[in-house]
């Protein structure tokens, strides 16, 4: 095992966290308000009793912007795991199907799905992840007689306190990050380095946001407010939920 240093988490993660950054600002600006109309839940923001435009707008854009963020920056952590892993353990990323990681450690094979949180997926999921886990076992076991191969679902943050899932293992957060760098501190020593250039990047964020907010507002009163100004909820609701007619 080598020990990971600081300089090489900040070599690695600072010109990772701008490109999180910029993709997070294009994002914004490629928006049109029929994406966040369309993708959202009208009955939940009129059960929250949301009655201005710019209101709506905003709890909508929020709501739609924090989905994205959650997976650009999911796959900044699987990469960051990654990139640990080959400097602690040689580790590689996997070729096997709905496998993102594997490398060896005290003479076990660890094949691995990196998943941001503990609570990422339903029972669909959870039972396709399984079937990935087998599959890599039986290809990795008919070349690696000697070798125990142990299947890990990765949670990038969260606690688990019961990891045994019986054909694999799950460990988050702490137990992740150590498993992979062998540093039991590794999931503090990240959080530092992420925050580069973070004021900065969410002020420029912020003007852009701001615009959008009453770019969208001005387009959504004209569209779908009656000439009282109040929303005309049965008209959105159409639009969200309605039948396409030719």
């Amino acid at each position: 095992m080598k020990k990971i240093d600081k300089k090489e988490l900040i070599e690695f993660i600072e010109p990772n966290i701008e490109s999180f950054h910029r993709r997070r600002l294009e994002n914004l600006l490629r928006l049109k308000l029929h994406d966040i109309l369309r993708r959202k839940n009208p009955y939940l923001f009129k059960a929250k009793n949301i009655n201005t435009a710019e209101s709506l707008i905003r709890s909508l854009l929020d709501a739609f912007l924090s989905s994205q963020e959650e997976g650009i920056f999911g796959g900044f952590l699987e990469e960051l795991a990654i990139f640990i892993c080959q400097i602690a353990y040689s580790g590689q990323k996997s070729t096997a199907e709905g496998i993102d990681l594997e490398f060896e450690k005290e003479r076990k094979r660890y094949i691995v799905s990196i998943k941001s949180g503990p609570n990422w997926g339903n029972s669909q999921q959870i039972s396709r992840m399984r079937d990935n886990f087998r599959k890599a076992k039986r290809i990795l076991g008919s070349h690696m007689k000697n070798e125990e191969v142990v299947a890990v679902n990765g949670c990038c943050y969260g606690i688990d306190d019961s990891p045994n899932k019986g054909d694999y293992l799950k460990f988050c957060g702490q137990r992740f990050w150590g498993l992979i760098s062998g540093n039991e501190s590794l999931y503090i020593d990240i959080i530092e380095p992420l925050g580069y250039q973070a004021k900065k990047k969410n002020d420029q964020f912020l003007i852009e946001y701001d615009k959008v907010i009453n770019k969208f507002t001005k387009e959504f009163t004209q569209k779908y407010c009656t000439k009282d100004g109040a929303i005309n909820w049965s008209k959105l609701v159409a639009y969200n939920s309605g039948k396409k007619t030719s």
